[in-house]
């Protein structure tokens, strides 16, 4: 197996064309099955969605952990590539829209949260490694949004990801209501020159 210069996040994947194949698709199955049924999603289910036997998941992952760790890195990598897709936005659109796909993502996974943090240590590799690429993916985004002087400039990228992660914890009974509570903090983040807030 071989790491992905360009995906630094992705774990080592197969050389071998039909390998790699089966080993994105045991990835995208299990997104799905934990998804819809948590991480305890037997791994069997995991396979028969793939299309594999369960003899070909084990060679790919050779305990639930790989797997859980290669959906969490994936989709980690998948939210900070989107972010090419905001760079010919104005500075302010940009900014607050990888601040709306972070905090999104960061509601969905809350249900697979429990399941990585009983498998791995809170300082872990996985989790170091994903948020390193998110600080280095948000923070040219800041940077460009305080420079253009739309967003306050006493602030930091280290700060709105735990921004982003407290409102993705909040309890609320309509999802709708995280959305809410975001756009407030937006609101908080814009900056306003003295004179304007009088």
């Amino acid at each position: 197996m071989t790491r992905d210069t360009a995906d630094p996040l992705a774990p080592p994947r197969p050389r071998r064309a039909d390998a790699r194949r089966n080993y994105e698709r045991l990835v995208e199955a299990a997104r799905e099955a934990f998804a819809e049924g948590g991480a305890d999603t037997p791994l069997e289910e995991v396979a028969r969605r793939a299309g594999v036997g369960i003899g070909t998941l084990y060679r790919n992952f050779p305990q639930r952990a790989a797997l859980l760790e290669a959906v969490y890195l994936e989709e980690v990598q998948a939210l900070c590539d989107s972010a090419a897709d905001l760079a010919d936005l104005p500075p302010w659109e940009a900014f607050a829209g990888w601040l709306r796909r972070l905090t999104a993502y960061l509601v969905a996974k809350q249900a697979l949260a429990p399941a990585l943090l009983g498998t791995f240590e809170r300082d872990a590799d996985v989790f170091q490694r994903s948020r390193a690429a998110l600080l280095a993916v948000g923070d040219p985004l800041l940077r460009r949004a305080q420079e253009a002087g739309v967003v306050r400039p006493d602030t930091d990228v280290a700060e709105v990801l735990k921004l982003a992660g407290g409102i993705a914890k909040i309890p609320v009974e309509d999802p709708a209501q995280n959305g809410h509570i975001l756009e407030m903090a937006l609101d908080g983040l814009r900056y306003v020159a003295p004179d304007q807030g009088r």
